[in-house]
């Protein structure tokens, strides 16, 4: 596997070699990456089409829904054809691209988070100023920005991954092609590999942490300083839901990368499930349920449709 590397070929263990266990884990992740693209999709659309929802937070809640469905959708259709399939080859170039899209979408997400506290920071210190400070151009270069980092990130620990040799066995103990089980197959030194990824996680986990971290300081301290027991329940609600997230996101984010490659084991599936496609399925229910806003926008929705579809029979009976 010393020549080129366009003709390795990997093969995924996936999460479990057992017969018994596939079929009823292959409907399960079937469902859930239903309902992930159906919730995130909807939110997509209500944002779009609720005028009360156009407003830089949803904006961002767009945006943070577009990348729950790409990076889920870059891992779950492989990892639910793995698990009816007997043939889990995947081709180098492949295995590649989708550690590079995944790390991309992962890393957008991330930044998003923080411009999403960073917005609450703004809404609720700084209302006055909120329309200004966050325009529609501010708030599209700041999604730009996102990207731009998430590609040069992305675009770095690709290569710092992929570009050893490879000459041993070809068994990915993972059900994607994900940092430490491929770096386990590189039989050149992976110590400067894995150096360099560790610093583009920690950059973009921790400095996306302490944006977090300093909005909430700041909104904490204003809503203290807040004369009424209403306002001050009304401004930590609007970030209820998003602190949730950042819990759910950061949490099995922390787990899975910052910790020393000697201690990765096999709880790692777990923790990749939950992290990419368990939670892009329960954010839309985080920013729906626990939002009036995005609720009266939906319950508006619905009534909207309902007239619409009664309307177009009362005119077809007529007819």
């Amino acid at each position: 596997m010393r020549g080129n590397h366009t003709q390795i070929k990997f093969i995924l263990l996936g999460i479990t070699e057992e017969p018994c266990a596939q079929t009823p884990l292959f409907v399960l992740f079937l469902l859930i990456y239903i309902v992930t693209l159906v919730g995130n999709v909807g939110i997509i659309t209500l944002v779009r089409v609720s005028p009360s929802l156009h407003t830089p937070m949803y904006f961002f809640l767009t945006q943070f829904a577009f990348t729950d469905i790409c990076y889920s959708t870059v891992i779950s259709p492989r990892m639910l054809a793995d698990l009816l399939s007997e043939d889990k080859t995947i081709s180098f170039t492949a295995c590649m691209m989708q550690f590079f899209t995944f790390a991309f979408f992962g890393t957008a997400e991330c930044h998003l988070l923080a411009m999403m506290a960073y917005d609450r920071h703004v809404a609720i210190c700084q209302p006055l100023l909120y329309v200004t400070i966050m325009s529609s151009r501010v708030c599209w270069q700041l999604v730009a920005s996102s990207y731009l980092f998430a590609f040069l990130s992305a675009i770095i620990c690709t290569w710092s991954m992929f570009g050893g040799s490879f000459c041993g066995p070809n068994h990915i103990d993972h059900f994607f092609c994900d940092e430490f089980p491929v770096l386990k197959l590189v039989c050149s030194d992976t110590h400067s590999s894995e150096m360099v990824i560790l610093a583009f996680v920690a950059i973009n986990v921790l400095g996306a942490s302490v944006v977090i971290l300093l909005s909430y300081i700041s909104i904490i301290c204003t809503v203290l300083r807040m004369c009424s027991a209403q306002s001050r329940a009304r401004a930590f609600h609007t970030c209820a839901s998003h602190l949730v997230a950042v819990s759910l996101f950061f949490g099995s984010g922390f787990f899975m990368y910052l910790q020393p490659s000697s201690s990765h084991r096999s709880l790692d599936k777990v923790a990749s499930i939950f992290y990419i496609v368990v939670t892009p399925m329960l954010n839309p229910f985080i920013y729906s349920l626990r939002n009036k806003e995005v609720k009266g926008a939906l319950i508006k929705c619905v009534r909207r449709l309902f007239n619409q579809w009664q309307h177009t029979k009362l005119v077809s009976c007529r007819a």
